[in-house]
């Protein structure tokens, strides 16, 4: 369960101290170091952070440290056959990734909640658009934080059709425990991804959150999205093209970072055993989609 408890003397000093550090070029010093393919460098890096987070490569499909080219192979790793079977019930809302629910439950009155004593907006979530907000108003949410040694692909939660993608620029704090407790509208100030998908249920948001050593999201559609380029944060609309089915691979951290997962009211009753705090995986069950047509026949209608 996530700590209740008062900050500790150094998690006060490390939240200050994360405001001064210089984000965006931290970022890209480490995309960049993760890249290199001397053996040297990428060895030294997989086996010290192995090491560290005590990363299980049981799962992996490329189970030996020494077989990935460089650190941002080995930490995108794909995973083997069969390692993350999916709920086989249809109407269930697959987890989109492996990590820790931080917080779910009902968008109220426009806000969602962060941490105890932090709620933020769902309108500047969604990059201050009061239409698409409009389509989430009273719906539900979760939050799920991915630590550096889970897997860190995203999967679809349902089948969608994509309609639209927007990257929001932003900070780049870190959003581990104590960031969340400490710093508000953290996931409204940080660098995000938001994809709109249209489901059976209606419409669905999964929105990755970038952190410190975030320096890139992509998507399997569009490889990297972030960072934004100079001119600003691109809008993209593949509506007509991308179409992915549950439990598909729709993107990636390279490192690792938070997802948040929002539905419209009335569309998914999440599962009785959910937790703040508990361990998930891709592929389990997350909620249960209400009775509704199926994609295509909403297409239709």
């Amino acid at each position: 369960m996530p700590s209740e408890t008062s900050p500790k003397w150094w998690q006060r000093l490390f939240i200050p101290a994360l405001h001064l550090l210089p984000h965006h070029p931290l970022s890209r010093a480490v995309q960049w170091l993760t890249r290199r393919e001397s053996r040297l460098v990428k060895n030294l890096l997989i086996g010290s952070f192995i090491r560290l987070f005590r990363v299980d490569l049981t799962d992996a499909q490329s189970p030996h440290a020494g077989q990935y080219p460089s650190f941002n192979a080995f930490f995108t790793r794909s995973l083997r056959a069969g390692a993350r079977p999916l709920d086989p019930d249809p109407t269930v809302v697959l987890c989109p990734v492996d990590g820790r629910l931080s917080q779910f439950g009902p968008i109220t009155s426009g806000q969602l909640l962060q941490a105890k004593g932090h709620r933020y907006d769902l309108t500047a979530l969604l990059g201050h658009d009061p239409r698409l907000a409009d389509q989430f108003a009273g719906g539900t949410f979760a939050t799920i934080y991915l630590s550096p040694r889970d897997y860190h692909r995203i999967h679809m939660p349902a089948d969608g059709r994509l309609q639209t993608m927007h990257v929001i620029g932003g900070r780049l704090f870190s959003v581990n425990e104590t960031s969340t407790q400490l710093i508000p509208n953290l996931f409204v100030r940080n660098e995000r991804l938001v994809c709109v998908f249209e489901t059976a249920a209606g419409p669905m948001a999964l929105i990755l959150v970038g952190a410190l050593f975030v320096g890139s999201i992509e998507t399997v559609w569009s490889g990297p999205v972030t960072p934004p380029t100079d001119a600003g944060p691109p809008v993209t609309d593949q509506a007509e093209t991308i179409s992915l089915a549950r439990g598909a691979e729709m993107g990636r951290f390279n490192m690792g970072s938070t997802v948040i997962l929002i539905w419209p009211a009335g569309a998914v009753t999440w599962v009785d055993d959910l937790v703040p705090g508990r361990p998930m995986r891709m592929g389990e069950a997350l909620g249960h989609l209400a009775a509704q047509p199926s994609l295509s026949d909403r297409e239709s209608l």
